[in-house]
């Protein structure tokens, strides 16, 4: 079946105005003027996208897609996400990530639900590894998964500067970053070390040293939760403008935000202001992972979860309060984790690019959700549901 997105603007992510999307076999297959595109001799869907925008599908670069947490012991283990949370959230890629939970969860479980979500529609990647070194791995090194195993395109979100981090040396880090490089080089691959950065006071020093002691890029590397702390992103934007590539993290609402929890709206603003280009930031939800609070002796005093709405929210926040363009927030939400992750067939609305795609009304809400051809929302209404739903 062939869809046509009828005389929408389209950001691809640039502003190329009004245009007729034709997509079929799951990749757009051409984009001409409003009004030209006509297909005869098979079913066709027609979406009208005229007075609306059409965007690239949001890439989520850290979801917890078996869910994350357990901080609290099992009962407070977050449940796996819902393919009907991810496109509520414009999302339709996910990189799936395991998160402190190495024990009670495993790399094949995140390889069979990454498998899973792309049945019900959308697509995804994988890191191997969680919290900890010596890394978690599918083959038994890094390098090996990197090579081997198509749907894994890096190792983390390995954590440091965090009390539930393994505390490696300087040297095993390194060693890390190493297997990473030479196993994206190997396998065709970003080969990122995605980084789960935590409130402790050592911060990115371990980043630092990189680029000072070993010949790795510092594009390598890449700190997720870098508005943690006011502290915190205040070093991300001094390594970003090094030349390293940072990811901030949504949900926390700017109007409530602190020192200790800065939102992705005045996060933005600060890497704008320090001279940082936009390529280098990405933004994530943190889906289904928890959001555990630890008194200052170490204890658990609460715990929520992160949504994978939240991205979308953003979003609208972003354009919304005027901080960005819709044409800089598709950069930022779609074209920049497509670059840096090396996601080469996403994040662009072109010819022989994934038909994922996005239409927003006038008043940025999402009425149309399309991922890999397949429509997943229609008119404001999803169309997917999970297997048990």
């Amino acid at each position: 079946m062939a869809i046509i997105i009828r005389g929408g603007s389209v950001f691809s992510p640039g502003a190329d105005g009004a245009r007729d999307i034709l997509v079929a076999g799951g990749r757009i297959e051409a984009i001409a003027g409003p009004e030209t595109v006509v297909c005869r001799g098979f079913e066709t869907t027609v979406i009208e996208a005229g007075g609306k925008s059409v965007l690239p599908g949001f890439i989520d670069p850290h979801v917890h897609i078996l869910g994350g947490g357990g901080e609290g012991g099992p009962a407070t283990r977050a449940p796996e996400i819902a393919v009907e949370d991810i496109v509520a959230g414009g999302i339709t890629t996910v990189l799936g990530c395991l998160g402190t939970d190495s024990v009670t969860r495993h790399m094949s479980s995140l390889l069979a639900k990454a498998r899973a979500l792309e049945i019900e529609g959308i697509s995804t990647r994988c890191f191997c590894g969680s919290y900890e070194i010596p890394v978690k791995t599918v083959t038994g090194s890094v390098r090996g998964d990197l090579v081997l195993i198509d749907r894994i395109i890096g190792a983390g979100e390995i954590a440091l500067s965090d009390h539930r981090s393994s505390q490696p040396s300087f040297e095993e880090f390194a060693r890390a970053a190493a297997e990473c490089r030479v196993g994206g080089m190997l396998g065709g691959k970003a080969g990122i070390l995605h980084v789960h950065m935590g409130d402790g006071a050592r911060g990115l020093e371990y980043l630092r040293r990189l680029v000072r002691e070993t010949e790795i890029p510092v594009t390598q590397v890449v700190p997720t939760h870098c508005n943690r702390s006011r502290r915190l992103l205040e070093e991300a934007v001094e390594y970003a403008k090094s030349g390293g590539r940072i990811d901030v993290t949504a949900g926390t609402d700017p109007d409530r935000e602190s020192d200790h929890d800065v939102s992705v709206e005045t996060a933005v603003r600060l890497l704008i202001n320090g001279g940082v280009p936009l390529e280098r930031v990405t933004v994530s939800s943190d889906g289904n992972g928890s959001l555990p609070v630890f008194d200052a002796a170490g204890n658990l005093t609460g715990l929520t979860v992160a949504s994978p709405r939240a991205l979308l929210q953003t979003f609208r926040s972003l354009v919304g309060r005027k901080i960005l363009t819709l044409e800089q927030a598709a950069r930022l939400f779609s074209a920049n984790p497509a670059s840096i992750y090396r996601l080469e067939e996403k994040g662009a609305v072109a010819p022989g690019r994934d038909a994922d795609l996005l239409v927003f009304d006038k008043e940025l809400q999402l009425t149309d959700v399309i991922a890999r051809g397949r429509v997943l929302m229609k008119d404001g209404k999803l169309l997917v549901k999970g297997a048990f739903r």
